[in-house]
């Protein structure tokens, strides 16, 4: 294969963990991310120091790149859009513009035939009265856009719970309320779609999530073969409605009949997805480069069982431990503070 450069918007940890896999492949890697120094850096060939939307930046990137990509939904659709007017951006800017606001994203899984808790939008005090009363007085509020790991969202657990004043305390900006889901549990899928319309999906991991952060994905989910089957034509459902290049994540509700209820959609590699790297020959963030550089996908079969913890915070003082645990993957961020609630790294366990 002949070197060819990858940019990527935005040196996080997922970023870092791309640019590792573009290498493996014998791309190149640009990083645009504001932060000098970023996780993603340290391993890339080079990083444009600038802002997202910094046109004089985009214009940089796109001369330099056969193809760019992002690492996180929250890049400005029209920083993706101008882009995507000068050099190819996989996944799509319109997959950007649907993930970035909850409502828009409810709506468009409904219209692909995709189903989700109940949901009313919410603009003023009195849609959000409105709503609770349609949903019994129960549900969860949550900003409509930029809201992640829990952040941007209160939940009304009984008719008791108080509404006075919360439109305002939410920054009086567009929310929307879901119904509670009676769910049994959560998983997720890891899908991709190439070049070609060709689709792989992973195996679905089941996910626990502590203070709304992912803690652990566990190999394999304790669900049924057909839960299975309808997670991931959901997924090609989706795929195909965006038409859709690169990995996403979905997120669902298990209910206790074994239907599936989505909750929400990642258009990037994803945190449930990262015991790819090690229960799998062809890892979430090979299997990205590869779609957006127009190769073949990989086999997502998993080889081992596995647990993937996320090392949160202090969860630093037991990377130690971690290390001395045979049959464990251990991938650290480069973050140099570690602060509650930052993701700081992760460990894989293979069980057998």
């Amino acid at each position: 294969m002949t070197l060819e450069t990858i940019g990527i918007i935005g040196g996080g940890q997922l970023g870092r963990m791309l640019a590792i896999a573009a290498a493996r492949l014998n791309f190149r890697t640009i990083i645009l991310e504001p932060q000098a120094d970023c996780p993603a850096a340290q391993v890339a060939n080079r990083q444009i120091v600038a802002a997202y939307d910094d046109p004089a930046a985009l214009d940089e990137l796109a001369r330099e790149c056969r193809v760019v990509t992002y690492e996180f939904e929250n890049v400005p659709v029209a920083a993706a859009e101008r882009l995507a007017a000068l050099r190819t951006v996989y996944p799509p800017p319109k997959a950007l513009e649907v993930a970035q606001d909850r409502l828009t994203e409810k709506r468009f899984l409904n219209d692909c035939g995709i189903e989700t808790a109940k949901f009313h939008a919410v603009d003023s005090q009195a849609d959000l009265e409105r709503a609770l009363e349609d949903f019994g007085g129960k549900g969860v509020l949550k900003t409509r856009r930029l809201g992640y790991d829990g952040k941007g969202q209160r939940v009304f657990r009984t008719p008791d719970d108080s509404t006075s004043g919360v439109f305002e305390a939410m920054g009086s900006v567009p929310l929307i309320v879901e119904s509670f889901v009676p769910f049994e549990r959560e998983v997720s899928v890891i899908a991709a779609r190439g070049t070609d319309g060709t689709i792989e999906a992973y195996d679905l991991a089941e996910n626990v999530h502590r203070n709304g952060i992912l803690h652990t994905s566990t190999l394999p989910a304790r669900i049924g073969e057909a839960t299975t089957v309808a997670a991931r034509a959901a997924s090609e459902r989706l795929l195909a409605g965006l038409d859709y290049v690169g990995v996403i994540g979905m997120e669902f509700f298990v209910m206790a009949d074994g239907t599936l209820i989505a909750n929400e959609i990642a258009p990037r590699v994803h945190n449930s997805g990262h015991w790819t790297e090690a229960a799998c020959v062809v890892s979430q963030f090979e299997q990205h480069i590869r779609a957006v550089a127009g190769l073949s996908l990989g086999s997502p079969a998993r080889h081992s069982d596995c647990v993937m913890t996320n090392l949160i915070g202090d969860d630093m003082n037991d990377v130690a431990g971690w290390l001395a645990r045979p049959n464990v993957l251990v991938h650290l961020y480069g973050k140099a503070e570690a602060r509650p609630g930052r993701k700081m790294g992760h460990v894989t366990e293979l069980l057998r």
